[in-house]
């Protein structure tokens, strides 16, 4: 069939919308038809090449939709049925899926290959086959995706809601409660309040944190990071190791959430140095391939108990957390119509990233 999609052709280059071809899904896939697609920096990742993917490639990894057309040995997926596509696909078999941790399953070597699971393509144009971002390339009106990558979701859920379920949504919120295992009565600060660490002051605040404190030089995110939960806002580590001495009389916060755009080497030192005894640091911002340099107290690392954790999707579990997560918005504790700041069409992709790199979005989204 022919859909049209943002692809990108090169390094540095722009979202081309164009028409492409799209083959039927093969054995264990699943046709869906988008109702909507996040705009996540993730993607913005691929332009700049802090994340390494063979170009060309249909963007998107953050979306929900209706299936049209199932493939061979499909059993549990019916055309009609509701789902959110997670970025992580799950086999269920894995070591690591039968030990819980779903996000790590071993399907996810292919995520940054560009064909599907058999190591064919199922997007063509201009006589080339064009990758899909993390096996689902969501900027594209239709796509074929993996059922491990699929999560059904109750008929009648706000699709265009649930799309950020997909991604931005599980990985701040299971940042805090699941990685920084926040707990009631914690302090907990976060570093960054775009897509992601917005949601990682709402994991905080849902989990019963005492003090929240989020950090961000953009005036507007500091505002509003006030409706998604945090007590306190500063425009700097330094300036909220302030807040944070004083409402803890020095003891500081038990997690620090680095959320920001890009991971940097030199944010863990400042990160480290806002929590106390046994705090934890949750790395959940992608940082640069090449940097292979921390720096931060290895002293007070040992002496204080602190640890440095890694986060990929929050540590959830796509088939349990999605359907907990639109439970959570259902009665009223998760915001997601806030989140959206602004909806755009496909045809206006990079004004969207412009948005989002100028500090204009909490998130952005394409409603098909």
């Amino acid at each position: 069939m022919k859909t049209k999609a943002a692809v990108l052709w090169e390094l540095g280059g722009k979202w081309e919308v164009e028409e492409v071809d799209l083959d039927p899904p093969g054995a264990g896939e699943v046709l869906v038809k988008l109702a909507a697609s996040g705009l996540c920096h993730s993607d913005e990742h691929l332009v700049t090449g802090d994340l390494p993917f063979p170009l060309p490639v249909v963007g998107g990894h953050e979306g929900a939709g209706t299936v049209v057309e199932v493939g061979s040995g499909v059993l549990d997926i019916e055309p009609g049925d509701s789902v959110v596509l997670t970025f992580l696909p799950s086999c269920g078999r894995c070591s690591y899926c039968v030990r819980g941790k779903t996000n790590l399953c071993d399907l996810g070597a292919a995520l940054m290959m560009g064909p599907q699971l058999d190591g064919t393509h199922r997007f063509h144009a201009r006589g080339e086959d064009l990758g899909q971002m993390c096996l689902l390339g969501t900027f594209s009106e239709y796509t074929v995706v993996p059922t491990a990558s699929v999560v059904k979701v109750d008929q009648g859920t706000a699709l265009d809601k649930a799309a950020l379920v997909g991604c931005g949504i599980p990985t701040g919120y299971g940042s805090a409660v699941r990685t920084a295992e926040v707990r009631a009565g914690d302090t907990v600060v976060v570093l960054g309040a775009g897509g992601i660490g917005m949601n990682a002051v709402q994991g905080a605040r849902i989990a019963g944190a005492r003090y929240v404190v989020a950090v961000d030089p953009v005036p507007y995110k500091r505002d509003r990071a006030m409706e998604f939960g945090a007590t306190h806002v500063a425009e700097s580590a330094d300036a909220a190791w302030e807040v944070v001495s004083r409402l803890t009389r020095g003891q500081l916060a038990e997690a620090c959430i680095i959320a920001t755009d890009v991971a940097e080497g030199s944010y863990i030192a400042p990160a480290l140095a806002l929590v106390g005894k046994g705090g934890r640091v949750v790395v959940t911002a992608i940082g640069h391939p090449e940097e292979e340099t921390m720096t931060g107290s290895l002293l007070e690392l040992t002496l204080y108990e602190k640890q440095i954790r890694g986060a990929l999707y929050g540590s959830s579990n796509a088939q349990h957390d999605v359907p907990r997560l639109l439970e959570l918005y259902n009665t009223g504790l998760l915001k997601l119509d806030e989140l959206i700041t602004q909806e755009y069409t496909l045809e206006d992709i990079n004004q969207g990233y412009e948005d989002m790199r100028e500090g204009r979005n909490i998130r952005g989204l394409i409603r098909y």
